[in-house]
């Protein structure tokens, strides 16, 4: 397997799981129970995780000569809850090395 594919698959299951805390775990912290400090650190840490899954994307893409759909569908999935888990499943897991 390509290595950057699989940095990709290893970035997206971490931004993944940084998007449900940040929006399961800390925004109830936040505004119900008015704990605002992990809201920066996990926030902070998707910030982070987000810039570098858009970027391997398209950095695979480019080297994995991927379609314009499929780039489109890679970079979607990184903006709704459960995306990149299902864009792992559906997209990064059928791709073959270049």
């Amino acid at each position: 397997m390509n290595k950057n594919l699989s940095r990709l698959r290893h970035i997206g299951m971490a931004e993944g799981v940084s998007y449900l805390l940040l929006l399961g775990v800390c925004m109830p912290l936040k505004y119900i129970f008015e704990i605002p400090e992990p809201t920066f650190y996990v926030g902070m840490a998707h910030g982070i995780l987000f810039v570098l899954y858009c970027l391997y994307v398209l950095l695979v893409a480019y080297q994995l000569r991927w379609s314009y759909t499929t780039i489109f569908w890679s970079l979607l999935a990184s903006i709704l809850p459960f995306g990149p888990f299902v864009a792992d499943k559906r997209i990064f897991s059928m791709q073959k090395e270049a």
